[in-house]
């Protein structure tokens, strides 16, 4: 029962090897699929998740004979850090297995094998995985895991590392379905007050007369329906963070009324005359555009200074190709168990179709669209048919040049690039395609 619905894939140049691992796995797991050549592990781990993978560590191959299979596990590790994975070896190998569990093999294995040794090594293996995405989704109900291995989230991943422990003011920004209360959770986590409450207030939703009620509480009597005192947001999240979402979004008078509570760090309750002490770590977040928040006609600058020691901006997904089927995966294994479907693979055409969309509505509208797709496929194979995208976000359209002079053309190209790559020189030439030099002479040329 607990490899019912285990997936294997087993690699070995020898034919005989994977007919005698199909004929002795397959009557106890849902699927083995077995593979020639190592080359090909990209592919087949592109297109299903596999629990575990039997890996052959000698092949006919050109690649350091002898590591061959620490070459290819490293493949393997670097594609889908969360599958098991198990090293098949002679006995001269032994010492290389050894090298390869500590570069991240689950197991290994002496050939010539003992069937009763391999499927107790895979059903541990299992057993054992699932005990951990049990830890996961127990921890994952006060936060849910980001998943992300991109650069761009690198960076991310990098500031709250720093921020997290210190008790910094820190403004999350980021469009619509990016996953900024993620940010703002796992900062929380993060910090010494993670045993304390993380309170979560939407107040760009919050109507003027609703908003100190909200946030500062209020006293029985205070208006018409306050038939008892009510503490406020702040009050309950004291000791731990508060987070303040769709800031942007507030008014100026509702802004002038949070700035006092900062400054002093109290709250006085509607219908109260006494000052309540807080003790609160304040994140907050907004889809707004940076220049918008710098327009003291809409945002004032002493809150932004007040709300921003350390800023963090969550990339959108278009700026995350190679997050994209890291997160399908991701999500397709948790409606797997929820609708009890699956276990699913991704044909190519799916993954060129996923690829390739924009996604206007970044991780969010990824998600629902995998929601859909595993519920309404018949098949185990999800294929291009199975994605269809929402027609409520708008396309991401790229703004067409106002210049056709070709020198501003260039020029903004470059400065683009450059920001991209975070002015690096040789990354950014090789991406407009020509030289370190000829792009240190264009630099020049336009006083850059």
């Amino acid at each position: 029962m607990v490899l019912k619905k285990t997936r294997i894939l087993i690699i070995d140049d020898d034919a005989d090897v994977l007919t005698a691992m199909r004929l002795l796995l397959k009557p106890l797991v849902s699927e083995v699929v077995t593979e020639k050549n190592p080359s090909n592990i990209n592919f087949q781990i592109e297109s299903k998740k596999f629990d575990v993978i039997i890996l052959d560590m000698n092949f006919n191959g050109l690649i350091n004979t002898g590591n061959e299979g620490i070459f290819w596990l490293n493949k393997i590790k670097n594609s889908s850090p969360e599958t098991s994975v198990i090293l098949m070896t002679a006995f001269a190998d032994i010492d290389l297995a050894i090298r390869g569990l500590k570069e991240g093999a689950s197991d290994f294995l002496v050939k010539p094998w003992k069937n009763k040794k391999l499927i107790d090594i895979v059903t541990s293996l299992v057993k054992k995985e699932k005990t951990k995405k049990k830890a996961t989704k127990s921890f994952a109900s006060i936060s849910q895991p980001i998943v992300g291995e991109s650069d761009a989230m690198e960076d991310v991943f990098v500031k709250i590392k720093k921020v997290g422990p210190t008790d910094a003011n820190v403004l999350i920004l980021g469009e619509n379905g990016t996953g900024k209360d993620l940010i703002a959770r796992a900062l929380h986590d993060n910090s010494h007050r993670k045993d304390k409450p993380f309170v979560k207030v939407d107040v760009g939703s919050l109507s003027s007369s609703l908003f100190e009620s909200e946030l500062f509480g209020y006293k029985k009597g205070a208006f018409t329906d306050a038939r008892e005192d009510r503490k406020g947001r702040f009050e309950a999240a004291n000791g731990g963070t508060l987070f303040l979402d769709e800031i942007g979004n507030i008014s100026l008078g509702q802004q002038v009324r949070l700035l006092t509570v900062l400054q002093n760090r109290q709250v006085t309750p509607i219908g109260s005359n006494e000052s309540i002490p807080v003790d609160i770590r304040l994140i907050c977040a907004t889809n707004v555009e940076p220049q918008v928040l710098a327009d003291e006609k809409k945002f004032r600058k002493d809150l932004i200074y007040r709300i921003n020691t350390v800023d963090i901006t969550v990339p959108p997904l278009r700026d995350r190709d190679s997050d994209i089927l890291l997160l399908a995966k991701y999500f397709v294994s948790i409606y797997e168990e929820k609708y009890n479907k699956g276990p699913f693979e991704f044909d190519a055409s799916f993954i060129k179709k996923l690829k390739g969309h924009a996604f206007p509505g970044n991780v969010r509208e990824l998600q629902y669209i995998l929601e859909r797709a595993v519920i309404m496929t018949d098949d185990n194979e999800l294929t291009s048919e199975d994605l269809v995208f929402s027609t409520i976000e708008k396309s991401v359209q790229t703004t067409a040049p106002q210049t056709t002079n070709l020198d501003d053309l260039e020029k903004n190209t470059i400065l683009k690039v450059l920001e991209k790559n975070k002015g690096n020189i040789s990354q950014s030439a090789k991406e407009l395609g020509i030289t370190r030099a000829a792009l240190y002479r264009r630099l020049d040329k336009y006083e850059l």
